[in-house]
């Protein structure tokens, strides 16, 4: 077995194909040096240009193909290198190698993105986010492509066209671009109940995480682990993040799309950058084939979860980012995923959702990157040689040696061989099918409410809260009072509750839907599946709520300090001391981008100004301690701009810190803390000050004083 420093090493070869141009001069994509790259070759200096000039067809040329077509889905996009490392062996259960040597270092790459946007929109859309992870192993590439909610919108992939159809811009007039707030989405999800568990998501925090580092990962589907014995077990798959999951406020998110489009793009880059490096839990549920059917659910169902408190995640690895990529066309928009890029030892199972995307994602590669040789494009090659009698095609970069590209042949020897089994040749789980040939689906996948309630029902006061103005937001942007009528209609199945709070906003009755007829197998029980008594068999999920994971720690936040000349020094950098220590990072906000000159006559350098930036793209902000700064900071000039910056951050329930001397700050703020009871507000004669803001920066938000505050 190769180590993982072996490993390592046949990754950088994959990598061989980059270059750096530093010292180097500039040459044509034949290696012919270029004397003059500033002008075309003409007749004359005023004459035309001449056809012969090859050097400016060559550079034009590529420069008009240099866009390819971007992804239907998934198509705005993030990526970084890393590695997942194991911790505690599956060779009980499967018999992948990455999964089975304790201690075992796999190279990946990760690709988060957004669904519906194109690739210019915006990071911050309310909108499922892909987490999409390539394994280099040793036995070939290993694609999990995850989703950071464990559910979707249908069972079944053939409506998959139509709900991607409904939710992208219409197509009369192409608006709006990355959002789900209009007609022709909500018209599909009104007729579609299988989508309201996935709708309970996608209208929760969990739809704007504060970052990609702060989000989940889910495998989605119910695949299989083979182990050596061909025993079979089903798996789900999650990454649970090091830092808890955590998100903006709505309100934020529409505000930082503004200021920052790229927050989560620019997030990744400058945290690994910086070598704080993103980390999840990788953890796995584990269900023998024979408790297949002891649930009160279909394990093939794509639109349910196996609850935690049934089925609880074993952590077995870790999975680390720590390398930005060197060019972002050549790894992260060409990198191509694909669930069907198995190894021994992982499998499928009967999914009908799984099942459309083995079709799929080969196809859509094909369209978009041009060939079927885009897994010899160097981010997508595996570790391995590649050894195969296939040939030629666009773009071929393997030189395969030889007269023979045919299998079996006697004139190369019979090369090259098919492995056997114990040599880690693949072979597909035997599983013994039987059926009609029927287009139908099983009555087990008529449960459309059960786990939307469950997952309402997990959420805090303050994420249903946010939840219930998600949809009444979306829902007001609809135009057609009938569809809006058709969800209220759905929700009144989830929880009768929220159904009255957001018919009441958009002005409509309470009116349970009918179920269509097409979404009930012949052989189902209409009433029993609507029926608002039915409740899931675990009513409540910890792991559901995000705020049972809020970890004690700051690491990586950003917090802005706000100050002037004039500003205590001292005070300043004790207070960035402690944050730094703990792998947060500081930066200056200050009246303009000139030197601040402190009382002690030293200088700092601003990274923000008051008007180009906003509280919205800070975790927590600072006033700094300093009479003339703080006059300065309420000179009329600033003063509007700082309060903005205040009443922001407070509005979205952030730690916030007045330093010494800068009580007329917090006057003129909307800030209300007399009776010191608001954990995030921090005065600096509170004892042990500069604690506290940690404390309180380590908890996220205190979204439960939310409504007492904007009231």
């Amino acid at each position: 077995m190769e180590n993982n420093e072996s490993q390592n090493e046949k990754l950088d070869q994959l990598r061989s194909f980059t270059t750096s141009n530093q010292n180097e001069k500039l040459t044509t994509n034949q290696g012919l040096k270029i004397n003059n790259n500033q002008d075309s070759l003409k007749a004359g200096e005023r004459g035309p240009s001449l056809l012969e000039d090859f050097i400016l067809r060559e550079k034009i040329t590529h420069f008009d193909h240099e866009r390819i077509p971007e992804r239907i889905v998934h198509a705005r996009g993030s990526g970084a290198h890393g590695v997942f490392k194991l911790n505690k062996s599956l060779e009980k259960y499967t018999k992948a190698k990455f999964l089975c040597e304790v201690g075992k270092e796999t190279p990946v790459f990760i690709r988060f993105s957004t669904v519906a946007g194109s690739k210019g929109s915006t990071d911050l859309a309310r909108d499922v986010r892909g987490f999409a992870v390539k394994f280099y192993t040793e036995e070939g590439n290993y694609d999990l492509v995850a989703n950071n909610m464990p559910v979707f919108f249908i069972q079944d992939a053939i409506k998959f066209p139509d709900l991607v159809h409904a939710v992208k811009p219409e197509p009369d007039n192409e608006i709006p671009q990355a959002a789900s707030a209009h007609d022709t989405f909500w018209d599909f999800i009104s007729l579609m109940p299988e989508s309201m568990h996935m709708i309970m998501w996608l209208m929760s925090d969990r739809a704007i995480p504060r970052s990609f580092r702060m989000m989940e990962g889910f495998g989605v589907h119910s695949f299989k682990f083979i182990n050596d014995a061909g025993v079979s077990h089903f798996v789900k798959f999650h990454f649970k993040p090091k830092l808890g999951v955590h998100s903006v406020a709505w309100d934020e998110a529409q505000k930082i799309s503004g200021v920052d489009p790229d927050f989560h793009k620019r997030d990744l880059w400058e945290s690994i950058e910086a070598g704080n490096f993103p980390e999840w839990d990788f953890g796995v549920q584990i269900i023998p084939e024979e408790d297949e059917h002891n649930f009160d659910f279909d394990l093939l169902d794509p639109t349910k979860i196996v609850p935690e408190e049934v089925v609880p995640v074993q952590i077995v690895g870790t999975l680390t980012l720590n390398k930005n990529p060197d060019n972002f066309f050549a790894e992260t928009e060409q990198v191509a995923f694909h669930p069907g890029h198995l190894v021994p030892g992982i499998d499928f199972s009967n999914d009908p959702l799984l099942q459309g995307r083995l079709f799929s994602y080969t196809d859509t590669q094909l369209s978009r990157l041009g060939s079927p040789n885009f897994h010899e494009i160097p981010i997508n090659r595996s570790i391995n040689t590649v050894h195969n009698n296939q040939r030629d095609g666009h773009m071929r970069q393997q030189i395969a040696k030889g007269k023979v590209s045919y299998e079996p042949n006697s004139i190369g020897g019979g090369c090259p061989f098919q492995a056997m089994m114990k040599e880690g040749g693949f072979t597909s789980h035997q599983e013994r099918i039987s059926g009609t040939k029927i287009r139908a689906r099983s009555e087990s996948f008529v449960d459309h409410y059960s786990q939307a309630k469950l997952f309402y029902n997990s959420q805090s006061i303050p994420e249903k809260q946010h939840l219930q103005k998600a949809l009444i937001f979306e829902l007001s942007k609809v135009t057609i009072p009938a569809i809006r009528e058709r969800v209220v209609g759905q929700l009144a199945f989830i929880n009768m509750d929220l159904a009255k709070t957001v018919a009441q906003k958009l002005g409509l009755e309470v009116k349970k839907l009918e179920l269509p007829n097409q979404s009930i197998p012949a052989n189902a029980d209409p009433a029993g599946l609507q029926s608002e008594e039915r409740e899931p068999a675990t009513k409540f999920s910890n792991a559901l709520s995000m705020e049972n994971t809020i970890k004690d720690t700051i690491s990586s936040r950003v917090i802005g300090f706000i100050l002037a000349d004039g500003v205590d020094i001292g005070d300043v950098n004790v207070l960035k001391t402690k944050i730094e220590s703990q792998k947060a990072r500081v930066d200056f906000i200050a009246p303009s981008l000139a030197l601040v000159k402190a009382g002690d006559g030293s200088l700092i350098t601003p990274k923000h100004t008051l008007t180009n930036t906003a509280s919205v793209c800070f975790d927590a902000i600072y006033i700094c301690s300093g009479e003339n700064s703080v006059n300065e900071l309420l000179d009329p000039e600033n003063k509007y701009a700082v309060l903005n910056f205040v009443n922001e951050a407070y509005k979205h329930c952030k730690a916030i810190y007045f330093g010494a001397e800068t009580d007329g700050i917090y006057k003129a703020s909307n800030v209300n803390n007399k009776k010191h009871e608001d954990p995030a507000i921090i005065i600096s004669y509170v004892e042990n000050a500069d604690e506290e803001f940690i404390k309180a920066v380590a908890q996220h938000r205190v979204w439960e004083l939310e409504k007492e505050r904007n009231s």
